[in-house]
């Protein structure tokens, strides 16, 4: 089996719509596809209704939080991956929508920052730009940037214009990761640290952080990510045995906004399994 699991679409910062990332992981010889879209759940109707047939369907989201930094810091931003889970569950509807507004306003400042700076981007034309619903994020702003000639490639706006700290940058107030953790488990699914040793973004956790979390109920850690160096993912792998965590592989698939095809990274079947018993009984993957 060929399992990736952690695929974005249209319903935030892909530019495949729901149905074309289930077409793409059946075209590129994939058995599982999870689609994980930030903050929200609303590309799974139309990506199982697309479902080809001999792909099954993992539903899940990745959710914007937070990791306390060491004493003196500030807070560490970190990416959850939550699978399986109740998208009707109270907690994470009520978080969910507090964060898709907290993408919506940092987008809406980002953009009229730059205008004010000079730069031929309209807050207004970028966000009408984006799908009814969709979870706003800053490649939907880079995209904006691209067409507009002021940068080669969605890439070079988050490496010279859109990187945390920049001066256009707006924080967001996000999910502690733990509270994150426990509302996944309440609405009976299982979280997986998402690309935990992703150094080129920023800042990382310790081992202590991702300690802390497996003992908040995490389930497991996404090793095999693109941007995971090899002595990272080691370093990972045993982490993840001494604290009884599964451990994942997947694309982050983004479409055009990132060079990665899917299902160039990919999870062992018999961790996909695991992860699977960790979720409430009764859970459905969805079969094209």
């Amino acid at each position: 089996m060929r399992i990736d699991l952690h695929a974005h679409s249209t319903a935030s910062d892909g530019t495949d719509p729901p149905a074309g990332v289930v077409s793409a992981a059946a075209a590129a010889g994939l058995d599982v596809v999870a689609l994980t879209d930030h903050d929200t759940t609303g590309g799974w109707t139309a990506a199982a209704a697309a479902l080809p047939p001999g792909t099954a369907l993992v539903r899940g989201a990745e959710f914007s939080c937070v990791v306390a930094g060491p004493a003196g810091t500030a807070d560490i931003p970190v990416h959850l991956l939550g699978y399986l889970f109740d998208p009707e569950h109270p907690a994470i509807v009520a978080e969910q929508t507090r964060l898709r507004a907290e993408r919506h306003e940092r987008l809406r400042l980002m953009t009229k920052r730059m205008a004010e700076a000079g730069f031929p981007v309209d807050a207004g034309a970028v966000l009408a730009l984006l799908p009814e619903g969709a979870s706003a994020g800053r490649p939907h702003l880079a995209r904006a940037l691209v067409a507009a000639g002021v940068v080669a490639s969605v890439d070079e706006a988050f490496a010279t214009l859109l990187y945390t700290g920049s001066p256009y940058y707006v924080k967001k107030v996000d999910t502690p990761a733990a509270t994150a953790v426990g509302m996944v488990r309440a609405a009976g699914g299982v979280a997986v640290f998402a690309h935990p040793l992703a150094r080129r973004r920023g800042r990382v956790v310790d081992d202590h952080a991702i300690a802390e979390l497996a003992a908040a109920g995490l389930a497991g850690l996404e090793v095999d990510h693109p941007d995971h160096a090899p002595d990272d993912r080691a370093l990972l792998r045993g982490l993840a045995a001494e604290l009884d965590l599964v451990t994942t592989g997947s694309s982050d698939y983004h479409g055009t906004n990132k060079s990665t095809p899917i299902g160039a990274e990919t999870t062992d079947p018999a961790q996909y399994e695991a992860l699977l018993a960790r979720a409430a009984a009764g859970v459905e993957v969805l079969a094209g």
